[in-house]
């Protein structure tokens, strides 16, 4: 998914935590809503999920659990509105993401201060993730007269074969909790301006920003019952949405566990989903890359959200010839990486991971990981006090076979990896059960374009950090995902295919 530090961009997703509570149980706090067919409602639960600050460990806001019920009344307003939507100019559609995209800028510091504070992002980050949002929606926009067909040759004298591309209907979005802001827009955008209605789920660690969001979209006119929030329980909400028979897609960034519930869930209605799931990135150094380019970029890869995005450098194989120096180099920039709470100290390079459930797996990969043979270089034990903090971690003497290199950590821990030959290294970077990201530091333009035909993954990026752009097409391999978001192509995961077969001289 997408990051900056000095001012660079990347993007992905996971899991998430909860605690259910009853109204008698609550202290004084502020309550959020949910937005069902342009009313800003609570659940008819009566019950609430705290939301921790992972930074400080205590509760800052509540929001409703929503029930299936709740997402009955969602689904069936955005069916009943969507009819009149695909009806409406797209060029129409497009004034109402302008609008919104308006109203992000307009509340730029509210909503960098929500993800500071919910997700534990830094301040850096934050800005560049609301700032990333409001583009997204004036990128999408644009898209109002380029969704195009096809003219198609005909068998027949007098016919004409015309293809036309006609929006899904309702559109389903289970929103991560590592860009929780950034995908609403991914999600809400490409849905609306090709004619869709939507409902979305915030991840139930992160729903502030989103139920936010809906006094944005309240504001810009938006008709009622195109885009709609319903909080709460994945089991609860989310599935309720996947298993709905007026749902035409689920679109779910997420675990590869939510990912597989998901489609059981649709599959009794066919229902079309698009899953982008965890990752697995190789990083390749070899010997004639530019060392400090590579060290750097895959440190602020590494690193970005505390480490806990898809697409991050998940692990490096650097060749023999130049182990040690680069391990020298790139144990030197996570040693002075600075950790802190993002909500008092602006300059910090990682905030805190987004859960204890987190912090925990973490500490049991790295510990299991130095069970196996590794050995911690920096890093390695969690921050001591309040928050959920883990230091930047380099572990050198992994193997292939260690569980460290086939398991996703998301969490700010470096594996490094000794490797001899390109055969060698392109059997083990496609070891893997996932295929999402990946990338490659070299000079020599045959390495790298061999490294690009042969590696199983949805991006390779050479020579930079990974960070994909929203005209491009974010897509994953194996168990990271099916279908994709961004450009023209992630656009058309909301459409559906017709072919009209036109007569103009047709004789009984």
């Amino acid at each position: 998914m997408f990051i900056c530090r000095k001012k660079r961009l990347f993007l992905q997703s996971n899991y998430y935590y909860v605690r259910l509570l009853t109204t008698k149980n609550q202290n004084t706090m502020t309550n959020l809503k949910m937005y069902i067919n342009g009313k800003f409602v609570e659940s008819r639960s009566g019950e609430w999920i705290d939301v921790l600050n992972p930074s400080t460990e205590e509760v800052t806001s509540r929001q409703p659990a929503g029930t299936v019920e709740d997402v009955e009344e969602a689904v069936n307003a955005a069916y009943q509105a969507q009819k009149q939507w695909a009806k409406t100019p797209s060029c129409e559609r497009a004034v109402y993401l302008h609008r919104m995209a308006d109203g992000i800028r307009k509340n730029f510091d509210k909503f960098q201060e929500i993800l500071v504070r919910e997700q534990g992002k830094t301040q850096a980050l934050a800005g560049v993730e609301v700032g990333v949002t409001a583009t997204y929606f004036d990128y999408m926009a644009e898209f109002a007269r380029r969704i195009e067909g096809e003219v198609i040759q005909s068998d027949a004298p007098n016919e004409t074969m015309i293809l036309v591309k006609r929006p899904i209907g309702v559109a389903a979005g289970i929103l991560p909790w590592n860009f929780p802001f950034f995908l609403i827009a991914r999600k809400a955008a490409a849905a609306l301006i090709t004619g869709n209605a939507i409902v979305i789920k915030p991840a139930q660690i992160t729903p502030e920003n989103c139920c936010e969001f809906c006094k944005v979209v309240d504001e810009s006119g938006l008709p009622a019952g195109l885009f709609n929030v319903v909080t709460g329980k994945g089991s609860v909400v989310g599935n309720a949405l996947a298993k709905h028979p007026k749902v035409g897609i689920v679109s779910l960034t997420g675990s590869v566990g939510a990912g597989v519930k998901i489609m059981e869930a649709a599959a009794p209605n066919i229902t079309k989903v698009s899953l982008e799931l965890g990752g697995k990135a190789p990083a390749i150094v070899f010997p004639d890359a530019d060392l400090e380019l590579a060290a750097q970029a895959i440190l602020e890869s590494r690193i970005g959200n505390t480490g806990q995005i898809c697409n991050n450098a998940e692990r490096v194989y650097v060749h023999k010839d130049i182990k040690k120096a680069f391990t020298d180099l790139i144990v030197k920039k996570f040693e002075a990486v600075k950790v802190g709470n993002p909500a008092i100290e602006k300059d910090v390079d990682m905030g805190p991971l987004v859960e204890k459930a987190a912090l925990e797996s973490v500490e049991a990969k790295v510990a299991n990981a130095v069970k196996q043979g590794a050995k911690i270089l920096c890093g390695g034990k969690r921050i001591e006090g309040k928050g959920y903090f883990y230091p930047a971690t380099v572990l050198d003497d992994c193997r292939q076979d260690m569980d460290i290199i086939h398991e996703e950590t998301f969490g700010p821990v470096l594996p490094l990896v000794e490797f001899d030959n390109i055969d060698q290294v392109i059997e083990w970077a496609n070891d893997c059960e996932y295929g999402l990201a990946s990338s490659v530091f070299t000079k020599d333009i045959d390495t790298a374009t061999r490294i690009c035909r042969e590696l199983e993954f949805g991006e390779t990026y050479i020579n930079r950090m990974h960070f994909e752009a929203i005209q491009g097409f974010h897509a994953g391999l194996k168990k990271s995902g099916i279908g994709g978001a961004d450009g023209k192509h992630g656009v058309e995961e909301y459409l559906v295919t017709k072919v009209v077969y036109l007569d103009t001289h047709y004789k009984a």
